[in-house]
């Protein structure tokens, strides 16, 4: 199974694409889409539509993770993460990919089998179940391969959780 792990950003979208097969995992890469602050709002949700399609189209996944939205305090920063959010589940489901999201509890508790993991255990955690050579950067592309990894190890059950 093909995942494209993704957390979702506006200034910062965290890619990760990783195979899944026979409980063995393959990295085949992870980046970042990165829309520069004085970008207008429209350009930088272009750039994020553009972007992820060029993921999209190059590995077509079997499915794609992405992270849902936890605000407690920046309603403004909130707002514009959900409509980058929303441009990239509708680019999957224009190609027809499925989408499954998860809370950030389900995707340490998947990598690290502790739901309260700090950011180093998570990142340690990637490495090592991904055999890399170093934590993946930026912080948000290890964080799209943790999400690939969630969405590996939880399949069976995602069908209750699926978006769309």
């Amino acid at each position: 199974m093909r995942i494209i792990g993704i957390d979702p950003g506006y200034a910062i979208v965290g890619i990760g694409v990783i195979d899944y097969v026979g409980n063995k995992f393959r990295t085949l890469e992870y980046d970042a889409i990165i829309t520069p602050a004085d970008m207008q709002t429209p350009m930088r949700l272009k750039k994020i539509y553009e972007d992820i399609n060029i993921m999209l189209n190059k590995y077509r996944p079997d499915a794609v993770a992405i992270e849902e939205l936890f605000f407690n305090t920046n309603v403004k920063t909130a707002i514009s993460v959900g409509q980058a959010r929303g441009v990239l589940i509708v680019a999957a489901a224009n190609k027809g990919i499925p989408t499954y999201e998860y809370t950030p509890l389900q995707i340490k508790q998947a990598v690290t089998g502790y739901g309260r993991a700090d950011k180093s255990q998570m990142q340690n955690m990637v490495k090592m179940l991904l055999n890399l050579n170093a934590i993946p950067k930026p912080d948000d592309a290890a964080d799209a391969l943790a999400i690939a990894i969630c969405h590996a190890h939880s399949y069976s059950m995602n069908e209750k959780i699926k978006v769309t």
